[in-house]
């Protein structure tokens, strides 16, 4: 073989380097995957767009990021951020609504004051382009023992506000394929609910007051 010709039958094989370096990549990152426990959805959207980007020069939509900036707005816009927020787990978003925004102390009546924010949450969460996202609503209560007839325990109540929350999306146009309902009562506070001595904080009991609505992908 003439000096030429090897020089060409290398440049003409130069592509394999890079696509070598592409299949390692991404042999590695799967193997990162599979060795952890968890994944974090979030995180997981960014290394994806991240990967398209270098690897394939190509944008990379990110519809969790996309529903969290859209309800964000919907929130400041309504003017209630000191009521509800929106943070993240290892799954997904997470909507904490207030329940003091939401109910009247001891019920699982919807306020109607709130009834125009959830009507655009509701809007996003119909959107086609999320339609392969669960919805997981849970109700939350302090540690103050309820008794009433209609509520016997935080249990009920916690239930309550849940399937009350579940029946109005329902009503808004989220399918109820996609979600669901838990109870925890006052078992997963955001904050100690009192001191170590007993003493209540109630502005700690008004956070731990909530319902939760859980956004991961299906």
């Amino acid at each position: 073989m003439s000096k030429f010709a090897k020089q060409n039958k290398e440049a003409t094989e130069d592509w394999l380097l890079s696509y070598a370096d592409m299949i390692t990549l991404i042999m590695a990152f799967f193997i990162i995957l599979v060795s952890m426990s968890k994944i974090d959805a979030g995180k997981y959207e960014e290394v994806q767009a991240g990967m398209a980007k270098d690897v394939g020069n190509r944008e990379v939509t990110k519809p969790l990021q996309d529903m969290k900036s859209e309800i964000l707005g919907q929130i400041a816009g309504a003017g209630v951020e000191d009521s509800v927020d929106v943070g993240k787990d290892d799954k997904g978003i997470v909507l904490n609504l207030a329940s003091g925004a939401m109910f009247k102390p001891g019920l699982a009546d919807i306020r109607p004051e709130i009834l125009p924010l959830i009507k655009e949450i509701a809007g996003t969460l119909a959107q086609k382009r999320f339609e392969n996202y669960q919805v997981e609503i849970q109700g939350h209560t302090d540690d103050t023992q309820v008794h009433t007839q209609q509520f016997p325990t935080n249990w009920d109540l916690s239930a309550a506000r849940a399937l009350s929350t579940l029946r109005l999306l329902s009503e808004l146009g989220v399918g109820q394929s996609r979600m669901k309902i838990a109870a925890l009562a006052d078992t997963a506070p955001r904050v100690p609910n009192h001191s170590d001595s007993g003493k209540p904080y109630p502005e700690n009991q008004a956070i731990n007051r909530r319902v939760e609505i859980h956004i991961y992908p299906r």
